[in-house]
């Protein structure tokens, strides 16, 4: 049973008669006939009374009008919803991000609300290790890494370019110095993040390739608890750039450009390869283009290869 049978099968119900279905559905008589005796040889069942001149139903075909009705419906429902999705009157846009990264997120999201204010937007915390596994299970559409997956069934594109940024409180003597090499920090006790990062690694690595001693005696579970740990004068810390731009232009923090720990730190939106995206999906990389091409901006949205 096709829904062009259910179709014709209608017409000819409210017509009351197969010739004037034929003209309304733009088709010759005979043709309208054999889609009804395949529809009831399908069926098993006579739908119309071929010995009545008005096309009279029978108690299979009265059964069938309800039902016929209902599929209709369902598939002009479905059209009509898909017809609301291309143009995002609805439909949802899922990310994850850890608690963090979600920052860099804000300034696009809310450009793509003013622009989609019907499509639902759900931003899924999660720690940046499990986020790849969530994409491929199709948890969510979009990722937000600050670490480029390995796994080749996902494309990355940089987001956003920032920067490792070592931060003191005003009072703390390398706030006045006018240049700090990485031996300077030898002496200096660190405020660290709680979840271990490629960046960790890196700044390990710089002080044994400088011998100099990292004493990480502070781990603490967010950028914010670290920020304010600095502030209350308890050490330094190396921060992404974009986390302290407000206290260090009120005052409240110092950043302190040391060369050997000038490390990029690119954020990345992650995505399934060779995939079909969602409307709200197209919509959302298409809101970090024009992002990117805005005068100044710090986005962007380019492919790694």
């Amino acid at each position: 049973m096709e829904l062009f049978q259910l179709e014709t099968f209608l017409a000819v119900a409210r017509e009351k008669s197969f010739s004037r279905a034929a003209a309304r559905l733009h088709r010759t008589q005979s043709a309208v006939s054999q889609t009804i005796s395949k529809l009831e040889d399908g069926l098993g069942e006579k739908l119309f009374d071929r010995s009545s001149r008005d096309g009279a139903l029978t108690d299979a075909g009265r059964v069938l009008v309800t039902y016929a009705e209902e599929l209709l419906n369902v598939r002009e429902e479905a059209r009509d919803s898909l017809k609301e999705l291309r143009r995002l009157h609805q439909g949802k846009l899922s990310i994850a991000a850890n608690e963090f990264t979600s920052r860099y997120l804000l300034p696009v999201l809310h450009r793509f609300h003013r622009m989609h204010p019907m499509v639902r937007i759900e931003v899924k915390r999660g720690l940046a290790r499990e986020i790849p596994a969530s994409i491929l299970n199709r948890d969510v559409e979009f990722g937000v890494l600050s670490f480029r997956p390995e796994d080749k069934q996902l494309t990355s594109l940089v987001l956003y370019r920032d920067e490792l940024a070592l931060i003191v409180y005003p009072d703390h003597p390398l706030a006045r110095a006018k240049k700090v090499g990485i031996k300077d920090l030898g002496a200096e006790s660190f405020v660290a993040h709680s979840v271990l990062s490629p960046y960790r690694e890196r700044v390990i690595q710089a002080f044994k390739k400088h011998r100099t001693l990292l004493h990480m005696n502070i781990e603490l579970p967010t950028i914010e608890d670290i920020k304010h740990f600095v502030r209350m004068e308890n050490g330094v810390a190396l921060v992404p750039l974009i986390a302290v731009e407000q206290e260090i232009r009120r005052g409240d923090l110092v950043h302190v450009p040391v060369q050997e720990l000038a490390f990029d730190r690119k954020l990345r939106v992650v995505h399934r390869s060779g995939t079909v995206l969602t409307h709200a999906g197209q919509a959302f990389l298409q809101t970090c283009r024009a992002m990117a091409q805005a005068p100044g901006a710090r986005y962007m949205l380019q492919p790694e290869h």
